[in-house]
């Protein structure tokens, strides 16, 4: 089932922010926040200051367990994060994308986005019954999440460095 560009774009950056949690700690100062921004163009006020850092580096803990809840905890969770983050959709059109969803005020702190977006973005999966889009990574010594956009539903490692490491590891196995 295809997504709208906006769930998928939030989807991914929620992803990418909790796995950034697994060793190496990949969120660990400014610049590394503010190129997670911009490859996920996240637009809006930004302070550029520790407080906005620790309050995104924050959000990985509730948004794992949003991401790898069951569908009826996730259906709570959502409802949790769309009542804290004074949720007002409006349609937007900026930086070349074409019309899509913001979900909070552009001058709310960008930990408050993110939260209300990955929300947002968690609606289409739990209404089409799509959370199975979202495991863990397969690789045993991996705490990774897994968004699994495939047509066929193949993908089970969070990164290329896992898969590979497994596929080495099924070979050396094999060759035994």
């Amino acid at each position: 089932m295809p997504f709208a560009h906006d769930t998928t774009a939030a989807l991914l950056a929620a992803v990418e922010l909790v796995n950034s949690a697994e060793e190496p700690d990949t969120l660990t100062d400014r610049a590394q926040l503010d190129a997670f921004c911009a490859k996920h163009r996240y637009s809006g006020a930004r302070t550029h200051d520790d407080r906005e850092l620790d309050a995104v580096r924050a959000l990985r803990a509730p948004l794992r367990r949003l991401l790898t809840s069951d569908r009826d905890t996730a259906a709570q969770l959502v409802n949790e994060l769309l009542a804290a983050h004074a949720v007002v959709p409006q349609l937007a059109r900026h930086d070349g994308l074409d019309y899509h969803v913001h979900v909070a005020d552009p001058d709310s702190p960008l930990a408050d986005r993110i939260a209300a977006e990955t929300a947002m973005a968690m609606i289409d999966l739990i209404r089409a019954d799509e959370l199975g889009r979202l495991s863990v990574c397969a690789d045993g010594t991996c705490e990774g999440i897994v968004l699994d956009l495939s047509r066929n539903r193949s993908r089970r490692y969070c990164s290329t460095a896992c898969g590979n490491r497994n596929a080495a590891a099924a070979y050396r196995a094999r060759r035994r």
